[in-house]
């Protein structure tokens, strides 16, 4: 009886020692078909029956039927692989160890603490143990990387944009203030340069547009450029007293491009926006006596304008005060016009003009000898049209 069991326990001690694939007498990369061939092989050979129930051929028997139930089963299978594969990790930590360990380690024989265990994942699946080529598959955009895209490039275009008006407006600047100051000076070249240059920078520059145009007008009489000056001046958002100002220097540029209608137009209503604007009354009055033929209403304009300018402190222009008498003459107030006629030889008595004026006057007041007085003195002052109603008149 103690001969059998120490015979069971051998055999009980050599299974523990092997592993399910030494039980089975197959190695660890065995097939399935392989492993289950195996089995059967030993099952046949180990079956308890065909011992006569021997307890060490059913212990033998248990141990292969465990090893086929793990390693048949793919899942518990890869398990039992990693748990091998980490004993035998940790055997050789354990044996390194023991191997390079400090001496005062062997002092009373204090054995070696147990190697840690090692961190991995959990063990990989059956799908897992061999290398599976996968498909290449072509990046595809999400709307969020549009939209992404999308936001990236509006910013990086809004930054470009936004350079490229501040150095437009600092450039317009500058050229706008080197132009004031050749402006000044009276170097008219030099200034209209530096105005185009600023508008060049920034086509809006009103002020740039403004001064251009005065140069066009004043200066070069370009009355067609300058009108479009005026124009572009006005589209942008100008105060009334500015706005007045375009609207008349518009309305004479018109008046001299002999656009009558548009030029009433453009002084009316800058008289609307500033009416002590006495240059824009002045030339109003002008266009309706020569051009229009409106006297009555020339002589009121001409009378505003001069009343403002005495108002501010200005001398009259000689010229206007000749021009409402003028129309006074052609209301046939003649005391009126011949006021305005005696005013202006108070502070011009030289003038061939105005004495020709009283000559007409005095003909249609039926006094032919003044009227002869007054073309003689009109032909010696140079005024030559005298010349002409002399012959006629005075034989």
């Amino acid at each position: 009886m103690v001969s059998g069991f120490c015979v069971t326990f051998t055999i009980y001690c050599r299974v523990l020692s092997q592993n399910h694939y030494q039980l089975l007498g197959v190695s660890a990369t065995a097939t399935a078909q392989e492993i289950k061939l195996a089995y059967k092989q030993l099952a046949i050979r180990f079956h308890p029956d065909k011992h006569g129930g021997s307890t060490q051929f059913e212990d033998q028997f248990k141990a292969i039927s465990a090893a086929y139930r793990i390693l048949s089963d793919p899942a518990r299978r890869a398990a039992y692989d990693h748990q091998l594969r980490a004993a035998v990790l940790r055997a050789e930590e354990a044996r390194r160890q023991q191997q390079f360990r400090a001496q005062g380690q062997h002092v009373y024989g204090v054995p070696m603490p147990p190697a840690a265990p090692l961190r991995t994942r959990r063990p990989a699946g059956s799908t897992e143990r061999h290398y599976q080529k996968m498909a290449a598959r072509r990046p595809r955009f999400t709307r969020r990387d549009y939209l992404l895209t999308a936001g990236l490039f509006l910013l990086l275009l809004l930054f470009i944009v936004s350079v490229k008006v501040t150095m437009d407006h600092v450039s317009a600047v500058s050229n706008y203030e080197n132009g004031l100051r050749a402006y000044a000076e009276r170097k008219w070249s030099t200034a209209h340069g530096f105005f185009s240059e600023a508008i060049a920078f920034k086509p809006s520059y009103r002020q740039a547009l403004r001064r251009r145009a005065e140069i066009e007008q004043l200066v070069y009489q370009n009355y067609k450029a300058a009108r479009t000056d005026y124009q572009l001046a006005l589209r942008q958002d100008n105060p009334p007293a500015e706005a007045a100002l375009l609207l008349y220097r518009l309305g004479q540029c018109q008046a001299n491009l002999a656009q009558k209608t548009s030029a009433q137009q453009s002084l009316t209503r800058a008289l609307a926006l500033d009416s002590t604007l006495s240059g824009a009354w002045l030339a109003r009055g002008e266009l309706r006596l020569f051009d229009l033929l409106q006297f009555q209403a020339a002589a009121d304009d001409f009378s505003v304008g001069l009343r403002q300018r005495a108002a501010a402190g200005k001398k009259p222009v000689l010229k206007y005060v000749t021009y409402r008498g003028l129309a006074f003459y052609k209301l046939r107030d003649f005391s009126a016009a011949r006021q305005d006629y005696r005013e202006v030889l108070l502070q011009d008595p030289k003038n061939g003009q105005v004495h020709f004026l009283l000559g007409r006057l005095a003909q249609q007041e039926g006094n032919t000898a003044a009227a002869c007085e007054f073309f003689r003195r009109a032909v010696q002052l140079g005024y030559l049209y005298a010349g002409e109603a002399l012959s006629q008149s005075c034989p």
